[in-house]
């Protein structure tokens, strides 16, 4: 999979319809797979006149990968069919688990870092791979536990999971600011054990302070701690498709591309740390 160089957003209700109209500035767009996983009316025809428009990126939120459960066959099905449709930049989820087959929690769970979730995820990106026939972008969580049983960090544990499946990553840089300050860990230990030559794109967003952790919001802008952190990782990686992140408290479309503008400034002048 070849890298994309492009600065995008997530396209959200409120600017449905600029983006119909190619009226907005970027280089590519991201949707939430879900909400466009339907047999017909209006949200595959508002993607397909979008998809006319631009580049589009498929970002699910409930593959549950991390699920010891079979994974779902009518939602691999119906994901697919999207896929061959707007034939996307990529499809990417999440490295967690959503809930089993008789539970959902709609939201993105925790796992522990073990050997043996390791064996389960592995073995569910491959049959998604297998099914959709491309590789798979995985994010990297944040999250607001830990636990005891964790065999190894969690840049080990993606490090691992890139090996075996041959997936690449969607690199989250506000989650690993968010999760490095409620753990404890130095996020450049972090940047430095992930696999650089597998990010394909990269999230950022803001996030708000809970009563004692940090939590991962996406209703504020992308704050100066997310920016320097974006701005290691550009000197690592160089230029790959970035991205900005905004899920609620959704503001101007004019006010998310000063921040995507930001972004493109920040990478221009980071050059590659072996350049």
């Amino acid at each position: 999979m070849k890298r994309f160089h492009g600065f995008g957003l997530g396209m959200r209700p409120p600017h449905y319809s600029a983006f119909i109209a190619g009226a907005v500035p970027v280089d590519f767009v991201e949707v939430i797979s879900e909400n466009f996983m339907v047999d017909g009316g209006r949200p595959l025809h508002t993607l397909a006149a979008v998809r006319a428009q631009y580049p589009v990126a498929l970002h699910g939120v409930s593959m549950s990968l991390g699920s010891a459960d079979r994974l779902r066959a009518e939602y691999l099905a119906r994901l697919k069919a999207l896929a061959d449709r707007i034939d996307p930049l990529w499809v990417s989820d999440h490295l967690s688990w959503t809930g089993n087959a008789h539970f959902n929690a709609h939201d993105l769970l925790p796992l522990p870092y073990t050997t043996e979730a390791l064996d389960v995820v592995c073995a569910n990106i491959q049959h998604v791979q297998e099914v959709l026939g491309r590789a798979l972008l995985i994010e990297n969580p944040s999250s607001y536990l830990t636990f005891a049983e964790s065999e190894m960090t969690e840049w080990e544990f993606i490090a691992e999971m890139c090996v075996r499946t041959g997936c690449y990553l969607l690199l989250d840089v506000n989650n690993i600011y968010v999760s490095a300050c409620n753990h404890g860990f130095d996020p450049c230990d972090y940047l430095a054990g992930v696999p650089m030559d597998r990010v394909r794109q990269i999230h950022l967003a803001g996030h708000s302070q809970g009563a004692h952790l940090l939590i991962d919001t996406h209703d504020e802008p992308v704050p100066d701690s997310v920016w320097a952190l974006y701005g290691q990782v550009c000197q690592q990686l160089g230029m790959v498709a970035t991205m900005i992140e905004r899920d609620d408290n959704i503001p101007s479309l004019d006010a998310l591309l000063d921040e995507l503008s930001i972004a493109r400034r920040l990478a221009a002048h980071c050059l590659p740390i072996a350049a």
